[in-house]
């Protein structure tokens, strides 16, 4: 089995890693800027498709099953974003008779309509949050919607139906707001997904976010695995996610597990996925909404259970049967924390940071794992998301989780652009985080009762070890020392005569 990887960045390194251990070769594909990215020197081989713009080359279908054509690749592996939850892409690749790693296509339609989704959960005895049943297209005019909110009650939001991460999504309080709110969430959902459709359902105020992960096969076996906490959210999107949750008990675990399964053997599951809840207050929870993909905070999941997510895709995506323990599945070991380390300047209102890294010093040591995607000498585009690594902790208890993340964050060292990194040393010193006492709105709320300080001045001796990462670069060139300390793939730089044969 050949597999081409649909995606770049620290994704994509990470399915390469999965792939040499099964034994498997992996296929890169790159854009303009990406020429001399991490993932194009680790793959085995390497395929240009395009300009840097994504829609002309990470989103061109047509070149990426062309690419896996001329590649001699069995499958295709699409990551998370870009095409990973394209219905159209799963179907081109069966069609070319390619095995697309992930569920069917008619899955990932009926599961990424957020309204047919939850006629999903609904038929599957999953409770969800009040709210429409029906997609509310342009035909829908703003007195039917008007109607339609007050039955469902106030606060509510509204939400794309094709939506994710938060686009096309508005809080409105009261009836004053609605009209607004509607108009900007379908202006925001055509423009990021296609399609203005919007529904309406009630806003639980102060939820947790939690998360099943789970397994199914071809032969009808699914596996729930323990929770993931999603809550430390910025406008929506996640930024840190940890495994196990402490509001989640065993009986509450082994419930949403239960729920969970129930809807992905409802629609036939077979690969990785998710679903996700809302936790309120009182205990209750909700379906939210599948994603029919490997997630980015999968790597949590993995260190609490030892059990490798991506293999398991790949597995399942070539017939084999499912052989995880479903009570390992739901049993964590120790406690795991990650951040997402995006090239954004936290002082600046998170604005994104493109440039080009002149030095790298990943932080490691005992329980830290980094899912890295760049390297010394690569300058971070424009055009695509602002992650550059994925920065694990794993420990036996959640405070020592956060202690060593603390430490871990503290030696990891960027240079030559901004990163989330002062900001997340912020976080972990903050008590109510150290507590586990959040929801989905603590960090929007911690972060509005600032007081003007700035987070490079809180993350510490900024310019000294910015100076002593420099000299750690400038020595390790000279010596021609361990790569690894600067971010090169483990088994040294490939020759720049092997990597243009190996580009297509």
């Amino acid at each position: 089995m050949k597999i081409l990887i649909a995606n770049r960045g620290e994704i994509a390194v990470r399915i390469m890693r999965a792939c040499r251990e099964m034994g498997l070769p992996s296929v890169a594909v790159y854009s303009d800027c990406d020429r001399d990215a991490r993932h194009v020197r680790e793959a085995d081989q390497a395929f240009h498709i395009g300009p840097s713009e994504a829609s002309q080359s990470y989103l061109r279908i047509d070149r990426l099953v062309d690419v896996a054509r001329r590649a001699g690749a069995d499958a295709v592996h699409p990551g998370y974003g870009f095409l990973a939850e394209n219905a159209a892409f799963a179907r081109a690749c069966q069609d070319a008779g390619l095995t697309f790693v992930g569920p069917t296509a008619d899955v990932i339609a009926l599961m990424g309509s957020k309204t047919a989704a939850r006629a999903a959960a609904i038929r599957a005895g999953v409770p969800v949050v009040p709210g429409t049943e029906r997609p509310l297209d342009d035909a829908v005019g703003e007195s039917e919607i008007a109607a339609i909110a007050d039955r469902v009650g106030y606060p509510l939001l509204v939400k794309a139906v094709a939506g994710g991460g938060g686009k096309g999504m508005r809080a409105v309080e009261d009836p004053a707001s609605l009209a607004s709110a509607v108009r900007t969430a379908r202006s925001e959902a055509g423009s990021a997904f296609g399609d203005t459709a919007i529904y309406i359902e009630r806003r639980i105020r102060r939820p947790r976010h939690i998360e099943i992960q789970l397994l199914g096969d071809h032969h009808g076996t699914v596996v729930p695995f323990v929770e993931r906490e999603c809550s430390i959210q910025r406008r929506h999107q996640k930024v840190v996610e940890e495994s196990p949750s402490l509001a989640v008990t065993p009986e509450l675990r082994h419930a949403m597990a239960a729920a969970a399964a129930a809807v992905a053997r409802a629609v036939g599951y077979a690969s990785a996925g998710t679903i996700e809840f809302l936790l309120d207050e009182d205990g209750s929870f909700y379906f939210l909404e599948m994603n029919t993909r490997l997630q980015v905070e999968h790597p949590v999941t993995e260190m609490v259970t030892s059990v490798d997510l991506v293999q398991w895709q790949i597995r399942i995506a070539r017939g084999d049967r499912l052989d995880v323990d479903p009570e390992r599945a739901l049993a964590p070991h120790g406690h795991a924390i990650e951040c997402r380390i995006y090239a954004e300047d936290p002082d600046q209102g998170f604005m994104p940071s493109p440039g080009t890294i002149r030095g790298l010093r990943p932080a490691a040591g005992p329980g830290i794992r980094d899912d890295g995607g760049v390297s010394v000498g690569y300058t971070v585009p424009v055009f695509y998301d602002s992650m550059i690594a994925k920065l694990v902790a794993w420990a036996a208890s959640r405070p020592e989780a956060v202690d060593r993340m603390a430490r871990a964050l503290r030696e990891y060292q960027v240079l030559g652009i901004r990163t989330t990194i002062p900001f997340f040393l912020w976080l972990m010193r903050q008590p109510d985080y150290h507590a586990g006492r959040y929801d989905t709105t603590y960090l929007d709320r911690l972060l509005a009762s600032r007081q003007g300080e700035t987070f490079s001045e809180l993350s510490g001796r900024e310019e000294e070890l910015a100076a002593t990462a420099i000299g750690i670069d400038a020595f390790m060139r000279a010596s021609g020392g361990a790569g690894a300390m600067l971010g090169r793939p483990a088994g040294g730089w490939k020759s720049a005569a092997r990597r243009e044969a190996l580009r297509g």
